[in-house]
């Protein structure tokens, strides 16, 4: 119970709903309501009762409005959406009562702990998208999405309440009266003029949540109502990135979006928006600690005792001339140290990450992750958007320059006589000049970019890298799958298991199928080609959606963007389609090397389905070879 003396209202509805709900203490109140927390007595579980206070209830439209549509509210079924287990009418008083829910708002969260992380913030977003989209096909429009409204459980599910402003579509031309409904901070252009809306305004709602989860800041703020109103019409949010640099720029872009004036510029609604937070979620995973460390320790050769070997073998290396007294042998043991050892060690690297159970097939994910990580912290500590500025320019300039020169002047000096000075000193300086300039640029590269990790993530994922996890295999037994696979896409999880089944296999059947494994890293880089190009049409499309064409067109340029989208689109579908047809040819052959381990499949069956997938990786290569064209052409 609570520990402050209750009010009139409280003692007056504990009086009216007693044997029914027993109250304990008031959660809140609202414009349209107040709620209490209460234990219903039959089931014995405790609920969240919201009242309309009896100076509205008196008022006939306002009590029919909120029962109306408490009731519409019932009817949603979503796990995103609190359930609403009665709507009730006793005397003065109408209510209805719904789960209670463990946690706190999303309000509370961001002011307690600051900004959600950019993973958490896609995942709290897209849960309300999924909310919203059911709501919406239920013909239900929310009108009051804001952070107060989105409960965070404590177990981390995500839920969406108060749909006690909501209506119905089919009747919401009840409510376009002039009246306007809902938060100031929150509200769409449209609804702010008090105009009809629809399930776009809940998607500018959603936007501002998304800003302020990222940020801890609203777009929109000040003193009076009115004044906030008027910016929601009249100005252009702030872009998300400006005030939250680390915010991903695809998540950026899809909640500046949501912030459109025009509905028709927002997305195609909260469905697709969840599909591009999944998709964000998805190029976010965590990565687990065998290959988070091998990309930050192990891929390279700069620990300490690496660095320091060089020098160790311009000593080892004159010893062992001394000693055999062959110069050529210390020849080959210094060309010996410099090669054969460096290689050694990477191998004994790699062999340890396949030991942990990763393969070949991991590194690109792990290298594009951390080089994502890395532009993002760059970009905030560089305060710009990551291209090189004027002055990195220049020096790119006056390196070129200054090196060219100092070819010339080498050029000219070693064909003219001995004592020309002049030359000499000029290809000192320009030498000089060019290498401190390029070394200049080199340093300001590094702070926007990680060169570091790109050089080596290039050389691991390449075919020498390729390479090293070959030789490194025959030093490493037979080892299980890691139980967490869900850093990986689809294709390499799968590429990975089709591997690991075909090793285990009796020499005998892998000679006879020695094909599967290039067809199974051809399949893996296709789908992943066709990944890369559907997130640069998905982003590409997304693009001319936000560009747009101020006011009214012309009909040439409408119709021209209208051919771009459909193109884009088309090529989206196609690719996707693709997409699916490499996973699903990869799944097949897993699944016949599960079949001939269980002793239920055969090897030709399985020939014939190498022969399939050949067939669509070759149809995948054309495909791809035919953007190239296009490309080029263009």
């Amino acid at each position: 119970m609570t520990h402050s003396a209750p009010d009139r209202l409280f003692l007056d509805f504990q009086g009216a709903v007693a044997g029914r709900y027993s109250l304990e203490r008031e959660l809140g109140r609202g414009g349209m309501g107040v709620v209490y927390l209460a234990r219903e007595v039959r089931l014995d579980r405790p609920v969240a009762i919201k009242l309309l206070p009896p100076s509205k209830a008196s008022d006939p439209k306002l009590r029919e409005r909120f029962l109306r549509e408490a009731r519409t509210a019932a009817k949603l079924s979503h796990p995103n959406i609190i359930p609403i287990h009665a709507v009730e009418e006793i005397g003065e008083f109408v209510f209805f009562a719904m789960s209670y829910i463990e946690g706190e708002t999303l309000t509370e969260r961001v002011r307690r702990r600051g900004p959600l992380a950019p993973s958490e913030a896609s995942r709290v977003l897209r849960d309300v998208a999924w909310a919203l989209a059911y709501a919406h096909g239920q013909g239900v429009i929310h009108r009051d999405v804001k952070p107060d409204n989105i409960l965070l459980e404590n177990n981390g599910r995500v839920l969406v309440a108060d749909f006690g402003i909501a209506s119905v579509v089919a009747g919401a031309g009840a409510l376009a009266t002039g009246e306007v409904v809902g938060t100031p901070e929150f509200m769409s252009p449209e609804q702010a003029l008090g105009e009809a809306v629809d399930a776009r305004s809940d998607l500018y709602s959603l936007g501002i949540v998304g800003y302020f989860a990222c940020s801890a800041a609203l777009p929109f703020e000040a003193e009076k109502a009115t004044e906030v109103l008027a910016k929601q019409v009249t100005e252009p949010a702030p872009p998300l990135a400006a005030v939250a640099p680390l915010v991903p720029r695809r998540l950026a872009q899809a909640l500046d979006r949501c912030l459109a004036k025009e509905p028709a510029d927002r997305p195609d609604g909260p469905a697709a928006l969840a599909d591009q937070l999944s998709h964000a979620l998805e190029q976010r995973r965590e990565l687990p600690v065998a290959l988070r460390a091998f990309v930050k320790r192990d891929a390279r050769l700069d620990d300490a005792g690496v660095l320091l070997y060089p020098f160790a073998m311009l000593f080892v290396a004159p010893l062992a001339a001394v000693l055999t007294g062959s110069p050529s042998f210390g020849f080959f043991t210094l060309l010996t140290g410099y090669t054969v050892v460096p290689v050694a060690v990477l191998i004994n690297r790699a062999r340890r990450l396949l030991s942990a159970g990763f393969g070949h097939s991991d590194i690109g994910v792990a290298f594009k992750a951390e080089i994502e990580r890395s532009r993002e912290e760059r970009a905030f500590g560089s305060g710009h958007g990551g291209g090189p500025s004027v002055f990195e320019r220049a020096l790119r300039w006056i390196s070129a320059i200054g090196l060219g020169t100092a070819a010339f002047a080498f050029a000219g000096f070693a064909g003219s006589s001995p004592g020309n000075y002049p030359l000499m000193v000029l290809m000192a300086w320009s030498l000089t000049g060019g290498i401190a300039s390029g070394f200049g640029a080199l340093v300001m590269l590094q702070r926007r970019r990680d060169v570091d990790v790109e050089f080596w993530g290039r050389l691991w994922t390449g075919r020498f890298g390729r390479w090293l996890f070959g030789v490194a295999r025959m030093f490493t037994g037979g080892k299980s799958l890691p139980a967490s696979l869900t850093h990986r896409p689809t294709e390499l999880a799968l590429g990975m298991a089709a591997e690991q089944l075909y090793d285990t296999l009796p020499k005998v059947t892998r000679q006879q199928l020695r094909e599967l494994p290039d067809v199974v890293h051809r399949l893996e880089q296709d789908a992943q080609r066709m990944r890369a190009r559907l997130e640069e049409l998905q982003e590409a499309l997304s693009d001319v959606g936000q560009r747009g064409t101020p006011g009214t067109p012309e009909p040439s340029i409408g119709a021209r963007q209208e051919r771009i989208v459909a193109d884009l689109t088309a090529e989206r579908d196609l690719v996707q389609q693709r997409l699916k047809d490499a996973v699903a040819a990869l799944e097949t052959i897993r699944l016949n090397l599960l079949r001939l381990h269980a002793g239920t499949g055969s090897v030709r069956s399985l020939t014939t389905d190498l022969g399939l997938a050949r067939e669509v990786a070759r149809s995948i290569s054309a495909q791809i070879e035919g953007f190239r064209e296009v490309e080029s052409s263009l």
